[in-house]
């Protein structure tokens, strides 16, 4: 099967595709799957969407949830601390995990991206890492499921806005996973 036809999925997914017949469908299915998804995008949908995702940005909703926790919940202060300090550290690590892999995001000139982004770096997903890791942090102190649930919302909300591969956030949710543990 010939390379993806758009120039933005060519120069971010390069490396797979020249890395063997696996490698190849992984990538092919990403980008099949980031147009499915990035395809629904429609108002008035695009603006909730939108301002959901904003919340998300480095990792603010979720630290703000912590702070509320430690100053609200006196009696698991340090619980809500160790949590609250793992988001931050996935946010952080994610970060640097960025510089190493300098995955461009998605340039489908079809599917322009419908919102702007600090960098111009996509893999892991910071959203679905620090995400993820407050859902699994936090998960200890209140109910899990609307935790994972908003988790899986904000990292969805990134390949429908167009600013990330599905795989991008595959790697985030799982980075944030692993290391919301250690804020448990």
């Amino acid at each position: 099967m010939a390379e993806p036809a758009e120039p933005g999925a060519r120069r971010s997914l390069r490396a797979l595709l020249r890395a063997g017949p696996t490698a190849r469908e992984i990538a092919r299915a990403d980008v099949w799957l980031y147009r499915a998804i990035r395809s629904a995008a429609r108002p008035p949908a695009l603006g909730v969407v939108s301002r959901f995702s904003q919340c998300g940005e480095h990792a603010a909703c979720w630290l703000v949830l912590g702070a509320i926790g430690m100053a609200a919940d006196r009696s698991r202060r340090p619980r809500w601390r160790r949590a609250a300090t793992a988001v931050a550290g996935t946010y952080a690590l994610n970060t640097a995990i960025k510089g190493i892999f300098r995955r461009a995001r998605p340039t489908l000139e079809d599917l322009p991206a419908l919102i702007a982004t600090p960098t111009a770096l996509s893999f892991p997903s910071a959203h679905a890492s620090s995400s993820f890791a407050a859902a699994r942090a936090y998960s200890a102190l209140l109910p899990a499921g609307p935790l994972y649930a908003t988790a899986t919302a904000m990292a969805v909300s990134r390949v429908y806005l167009g600013v990330h591969y599905p795989t991008d956030i595959a790697a985030g949710a799982l980075l944030g996973t692993i290391a919301g543990s250690a804020g448990r």
